[in-house]
């Protein structure tokens, strides 16, 4: 039966993609992807001409019944965001409802996420974490989210843009002052960073800058109460 492909594509270096994700880019009829000019560049560097679909989040649930429509007529489709997992703070998820729902088979082509790339690069992740992606715009809504992850006491990873990446860290530091944070920006491109340190403190270093550019990935592990009395013990 004729199938979707999920792939997974680079957060940077183009490098990255996986021998998998070409073989199925290259083998697939069409592919579906939130914009076809950055696609493209991707494809172009390796050689590979495609019909392609715009599918992004604004048109996701119409586009689905296209791509529907495809794989009815037996045509193989890939599904591609701008980088990293589809489906993880990217479109997809209702893409791949609507192809399950229809009787379509999806496959899953694993491969680079920012939320593993931090995870791996950040030594504050054990067990568990919770993942909220982007936090709201609407400053109600952010701050009672915060305040519930912060009170949960794991590790938790949130995504950020240039713009309010300072304001995050802000309310972070109000709402747990002495949490250990890990920043990352520009992962796996040339200007990549890693910056660890309290809110407060990594506020200090971005205001700093002239100028703050790129995406962050940023995991917050509050200090959990063994961690106090751990602490304690050792004063």
């Amino acid at each position: 039966m004729n199938t979707l492909f999920i792939v997974a594509t680079p957060i940077g270096n183009l490098d990255d993609i996986t021998l998998r994700a070409l073989d199925v880019l290259r083998t697939v009829d069409v592919i579906a992807c939130e914009d076809t000019r950055h696609t493209g560049n991707l494809l172009n560097k390796f050689s590979i001409s495609k019909r392609l679909i715009s599918t992004h989040a604004r048109n996701e649930e119409e586009s689905a019944k296209g791509i529907i429509s495809l794989l009815g007529e037996g045509k193989d489709i890939a599904y591609v965001s701008d980088a990293g997992t589809p489906g993880i703070s990217d479109p997809g998820s209702r893409l791949v409802r609507a192809v399950r729902d229809a009787g379509f088979p999806v496959v899953p082509i694993p491969g680079v996420s920012a939320l593993a790339t931090l995870v791996s690069a950040s030594g504050l992740v054990g067990r568990s974490f919770s993942f909220d992606g982007f936090p709201s715009t609407r400053s109600g809504r952010r701050a009672a989210r915060l305040e519930e992850l912060v009170s949960r006491g794991e590790p938790f990873i949130l995504y950020e843009s240039p713009f309010r990446i300072v304001k995050l860290l802000d309310e972070l530091a109000a709402l747990a002052p002495q949490a250990e944070i890990v920043l990352g920006r520009e992962m796996t491109k040339i200007h990549e960073e890693f910056l660890h340190g309290t809110a407060s403190g990594l506020a200090g270093i971005l205001r700093a800058r002239p100028s703050i550019k790129g995406e962050f990935a940023v995991i917050v592990r509050p200090v959990q109460e063994e961690d106090a009395h751990d602490d304690d013990s050792q004063t």
